[in-house]
């Protein structure tokens, strides 16, 4: 390759990560917005301090345990193409870029075990997480690891395609929190004596808007340059993630009757659910797979909250895990030729790698909570919870010259 094809690709993947980078600061919107003003603070330290223990993870352990790649060597073999690294520090900037991609597991776990979860386990679970377990299967469906993918693809002629992480992302994200939330349990006065659902409406639907608006904008980094390359870059990327974005957005509409917090929804499920396919799949094959998403989350939720009685605060497992699980046997579907799609993918694959990542997902966060649950428990007392995590874990609420004022 020339300087400037590398140097080329090195920007191209380099400005991918920054948009990734900043859809972090949209999960942590989004949850500022949705929880109460008591836990606001809480949400934003979480989000940062759980990206900052994500990278070091990520870059010490969950790096070399997914692609067999260490960075223990020096910085002239790291920048300038020595065995292993490509030139120029491309190797580096795709490191920068996987590592948005890893960390976002904790972020989308925070949404779930919101205002009730004590700090220093949620730490510890997310070096865990990022250090080990999301590589372990982030290796096997992207580095074709322990051979798993060879043998879908020598047994029903294409591998778990999974192009941008509808599952390895999202997916695992979403089925982890869904055991963090069980073994957590719900909120205080979430549920009466009867089991009845208690509304907690949200604190700041501006601030959950811009959560949204934050990610649906970095996800097209998130999804187009997952290509790693500008030779392999592609339109088509782009504009299936747009029309399944605003699928969800649509649909979120009619199904929630126009209720904001589920239209903002809407557009992220529509964008969890192209993740896998967006390489393959036709336009309007996206749009479509964008509704259904949109309507599955709604309907998830509704479930998840009204009648399991799952206090998922954010609703993560219903958008991250069931839009996950629903986007990538959806590749299977809308990305054959048949459908419009380019080909080259097997529903059955696509079913059981769904199921593996589901299982392994669900496991691993049981594994890993439970087992913080019973070392240092996971929840904060009833006085903490009661108070808010702001002043219970940070000693400062997000309004502290009002508090001042008020004494």
């Amino acid at each position: 390759m020339s300087d400037t094809s590398v140097g080329g690709d090195v920007f191209f993947v380099l400005v991918g990560a920054i948009l990734v980078f900043a859809m972090h600061g949209g999960f942590a919107f989004l949850e500022v917005g949705t929880v109460r003003q008591k836990n606001q603070v809480n949400a934003l330290v979480k989000i940062l301090v759980d990206f900052a223990l994500s990278t070091v993870a990520y870059f010490f352990v969950g790096y070399a345990v997914a692609y067999g790649t260490t960075f223990f060597v020096n910085a002239a073999t790291l920048s300038g193409g020595g065995e292993g690294f490509e030139l120029q520090g491309l190797t580096l900037v795709k490191f920068f870029f996987l590592t948005t991609f890893a960390a976002a597991i904790p972020a989308i776990i925070s949404g779930g075990i919101a205002e009730r979860m004590k700090f220093l386990p949620q730490c510890l679970a997310t070096v865990a997480l990022v250090g080990i377990a999301y590589p372990l299967f982030e290796g096997l469906i992207w580095n074709g690891n322990f051979g798993f993918q060879a043998m879908l693809e020598s047994t029903f002629g294409a591998g778990f395609h999974d192009f941008a992480g509808s599952i390895v992302v999202h997916g695992v994200g979403g089925w982890i929190a869904l055991a963090a939330v069980l073994l957590l349990g719900a909120r205080k006065g979430r549920y009466n004596k009867q089991g009845q659902p208690i509304g907690i409406p949200p604190s700041s639907l501006p601030w959950l808007a811009m959560g949204s608006w934050m990610l649906c904008v970095g996800w097209f980094g998130f999804n187009v340059m997952t290509a790693a390359s500008l030779e392999s870059a592609s339109g088509l990327v782009a504009i299936n993630s747009l029309m399944a974005m605003v699928g969800g957005i649509l649909a979120a509409l009619v199904v929630g009757k126009n209720d904001p917090g589920f239209v903002h929804n809407g557009a992220l499920a529509g964008l969890v659910a192209v993740c896998a396919g967006s390489d393959i799949m036709h336009p309007i094959g996206s749009l479509i797979v964008g509704g259904v998403a949109g309507a599955i989350f709604i309907k998830g939720f509704e479930i998840c909250q009204n009648r399991l009685k799952i206090d998922d605060v954010l609703g993560v497992w219903p958008l991250h895990g069931i839009c996950g699980a629903w986007g990538a046997i959806a590749a299977g579907v809308f990305g054959q030729e048949a459908m419009g799609g380019l080909g080259g993918v097997s529903l059955m694959a696509q079913i059981i790698g769904t199921g593996v990542g589901i299982v392994y997902a669900f496991a691993v966060g049981y594994a890993v909570y439970g087992a913080l649950k019973t070392m240092l428990g996971l929840r904060l007392t009833e006085e903490e919870e009661f108070m808010g995590a702001d002043l219970a874990i940070h000693k400062i609420s997000s309004t502290p010259e009002q508090d001042l004022l008020g004494r």
